[in-house]
């Protein structure tokens, strides 16, 4: 997926990149998106069950995460990518706003979730 995201003019860093293999199979949710948000940087996930997840929630708030996450995480890389790429002017839109937030992103539009 990253490789498709690239294609569509979205510049990444993934945690395989970023922590390196296999480290980024171990790094807890809670750590990377504080890393990210402390870097500037819009996190891009694959799963919504983060907006459940309290340690996951007081993260996004307490680092004022800026976070997008795919309203279903059972498609294809293709489709995720797709999702993410249909919806940049939105995603740019919203970031244009401080953080704390969590966007479900979905085929044609994206969804602010409440994370309170």
């Amino acid at each position: 997926m990253p490789r498709l995201l690239r294609v569509g003019r979205v510049q990444l860093v993934t945690l395989a990149e970023h922590y390196g293999i296999p480290a980024d199979e171990q790094v807890e949710d809670t750590t990377w998106i504080a890393e990210s948000a402390s870097r500037g940087w819009i996190a891009f996930m694959k799963d919504e069950r983060i907006r459940r997840r309290p340690a996951e929630r007081a993260v996004i708030h307490r680092y004022s995460a800026r976070c997008f996450c795919l309203a279903n995480a059972n498609l294809k890389a293709t489709e995720m990518a797709e999702c993410y790429v249909a919806n940049l002017e939105a995603i740019a839109s919203a970031c244009a706003a401080p953080g704390p937030f969590l966007y479900a992103v979905h085929a044609r539009r994206i969804e602010e979730i409440s994370i309170d």
